[in-house]
C-alpha cells in the first residue's frame, strides 16, 4: 500500500510503498476512506513533541472494515467506522469509572518482539499512537475504532474521531458548559471552532470567537459565535471583560500557547473554569495570578474531550445528519495523498479550518 513516511524531523514526508501485517486475534484491518490533517501531526513533524522515527502520522480517519481478527465480535467487513487515538483497556480505574479517554494502557500494542503492523524494505516502521491514518490501509485494535452508520460520508466521518471530538467534548464533557452561560474560546481552526459548536449545542447564552484572522471569526460565527474578538485589535482579556460585564464562566484555549492560556485563566469571571485544549510545547510553564485563585477560579486541561467515543461519535453523527454539527463548514478543503506536504505548509500559515485526505480521489 501507499502511505507518507517521515523519517526525518523537519523534512518532507515521502509517499512509499509500506508493507502491512494481518490482523491478530483483537485486529481490524481497515481500507483508508479518508484522514484530516491535524495539528498534532503538525507538532511531530516539525519536532516540537518527540516521537520514534521513521513513522507514518495521521490519527484522525474513517473507512470500511476489510478483515478482523479471530476474537473480533464488535465489527465485521463491510462495516464503516471512525477511529480514535483513544485506545481503551475496559478494566483499569479510568475505563471502570467511565474516564475512557485516560486510559494509558499499552496493552493493546504490539511488543518490540512481535512483528510490526507496519514495516518497509528498511525496516519497522513506528505506528503512530495506534493509528497512522496517512496510508491507505489501518491496521488497528478493535478498541481504536467505532462503528457508525452507513449514510454517514466518511469524508466529514474522519474529522469527529480527533478535532471534532476533542473540541466538542472540552465544551460538553470537560467544562460541562451549562445553558445560558458565557463562553470565550481562544483560537478558531478546527478544535475552536467545534468547541463553539458544542457551547452552541449546549446551550451557552452568549460565545466569544477570539482569533487573529478575519475570515476565521467569520466562520466561527456560522458554528454559534454570537461575538468576536480580533486579538490584533488589542488587550483580548479587558474586551471580554468589557463584553460581559466582568468575564466569562468558561473560557477554553485551542492554540497551545503560554500567553493564550494565561489570557483564558484572566479573562473568567469569578467561580469562572479555563479549559486548555491546544497542546503546550513541553518545558512550557503556565503562570496565573495567585489571589485570583481566591475568587474560585479553576484551570484545568482536556483529553480528547473526555470522550466515552463510543457513545460520543455516533451521536455527534446523528448531529451532523440533523444538521447541528457544522462539519460541512469545518472540512475547508479535500486533497489527495501525495500532496500532503503542501497540507502542512498550508496549516502552518493557519488560513484553513480542517484539510482532509480522500483515498479515492
Amino acid at each position: 500500500m501507499k502511505a507518507a513516511v517521515l523519517r526525518e524531523a523537519k523534512k518532507p514526508m515521502q509517499i512509499e510503498d509500506v508493507k502491512i501485517s494481518k490482523p491478530g486475534p483483537h485486529e481490524v484491518l481497515i481500507r483508508t476512506v479518508a484522514a484530516g490533517i491535524c495539528h498534532s501531526d503538525l507538532h511531530i513533524a516539525d519536532g516540537l513533541f518527540p516521537f520514534p522515527l521513521p513513522t507514518v502520522l495521521g490519527h484522525e480517519s474513517a473507512g470500511i472494515v476489510e478483515q478482523v481478527g479471530s476474537d473480533v465480535r464488535y465489527v465485521v467487513p463491510g462495516d464503516h467506522v471512525i477511529t480514535c487515538l483513544s485506545v481503551f483497556c475496559g478494566h483499569c480505574e479510568h475505563c471502570l469509572t467511565g474516564h475512557m479517554s485516560r486510559c494509558m494502557t499499552d496493552e493493546w500494542a504490539r511488543g518490540p518482539k512481535d512483528e510490526p503492523r507496519l514495516s518497509s524494505d528498511k525496516g519497522r516502521l513506528h505506528q503512530f499512537i495506534n493509528l497512522s491514518s496517512y496510508a491507505e490501509m489501518l491496521l488497528v485494535s478493535e478498541h481504536n475504532i467505532v462503528k457508525i452508520r452507513k449514510d454517514m460520508p466518511l469524508d466529514k466521518a474522519c474529522v469527529i474521531g480527533c478535532g471534532v471530538m476533542t473540541g466538542f467534548g472540552a465544551a460538553i464533557h470537560t467544562a460541562k458548559v451549562e445553558p445560558g452561560s458565557t463562553v470565550a474560546v481562544v483560537g478558531c481552526g478546527g478544535i475552536g471552532l467545534s468547541a463553539i459548536n458544542g457551547a452552541a449545542v449546549a446551550g451557552a447564552g452568549r460565545i466569544i470567537a477570539i482569533d487573529m484572522l478575519g475570515s476565521k471569526l467569520n466562520l466561527a460565527k456560522e458554528f454559534g459565535a454570537t461575538d468576536v474578538i480580533n486579538a490584533k485589535d488589542g488587550d483580548v482579556v479587558a474586551k471580554v471583560r468589557e463584553l460581559t460585564g466582568g468575564g466569562v464562566h468558561y473560557s477554553f484555549e485551542a492554540i497551545g500557547m503560554k500567553k493564550t492560556a494565561e489570557d483564558c485563566f484572566s479573562m473568567l469571571r469569578a467561580g469562572g473554569v479555563a479549559t486548555i485544549i491546544g497542546m503546550i510545547p513541553i518545558g512550557t510553564n503556565i503562570e496565573i495570578h495567585g489571589p485570583e485563585l481566591l475568587q474560585e477560579k479553576k484551570m484545568q486541561g482536556s483529553m480528547m474531550g473526555s470522550n466515552r467515543f463510543r457513545v460520543d461519535m455516533p451521536r455527534l453523527v446523528d448531529f451532523y445528519l440533523a444538521d447541528r454539527l457544522k462539519l460541512d463548514l469545518l472540512v475547508s478543503h479535500t486533497i489527495k495523498l501525495n500532496q500532503i506536504n503542501e497540507a502542512f505548509d498550508t496549516l502552518r500559515k493557519g488560513e484553513v479550518a480542517r484539510q482532509v485526505i480522500k483515498f479515492d480521489a
